[in-house]
């Protein structure tokens, strides 16, 4: 503990938690667990032969629905230590979300969908991430 040149102790500051980014750790934490689930859920009904994803995609793929369902819990594991790196307020998780929701807005305005509502969020939520960086050590 440090002190002042009057002998009080000096008060330690931590850095505050935005709202806005608490809020959007917590959503993002639950997308997150849902993926692994829905992951975890694959893998296991297609390893054990009870599932079949192959007959809900439009296209044929050549990979099982065991290493599909793999692929989907790693994702959603990913998610799941980005909204806790956000909600700890770690400067690689905000530029890890930075760069998905820019990733997004570009792929709509892309697509054509300048003015879609999930364009103009993606917009908006970079802009408010760049917005609140100083808070993320």
């Amino acid at each position: 503990m440090t002190t002042t040149t009057y002998g009080q102790p000096a008060a330690t500051v931590e850095p505050s938690r935005p709202l806005g980014a608490a809020i959007l750790a917590v959503l993002i934490g639950i997308v997150g667990f849902l993926y692994a689930v829905a992951g975890a859920l694959v893998a296991a009904l297609g390893g054990l032969g009870y599932f079949d994803i192959h007959n809900f995609l439009p296209i044929s793929v050549s990979y099982s629905t065991l290493v599909i369902g793999i692929v989907i819990l790693i994702i959603g594991l990913i998610i799941l230590g980005v909204a806790v790196g956000l909600w700890d307020q770690r400067l690689w998780a905000l530029v890890l979300a930075i760069i998905f929701f820019g990733a997004i807005f570009v792929t709509d305005v892309i697509a054509g969908n300048l003015l879609s509502l999930g364009a103009i969020i993606s917009l908006l939520l970079v802009i408010y991430l760049i917005a609140v960086h100083r808070h993320f050590t």
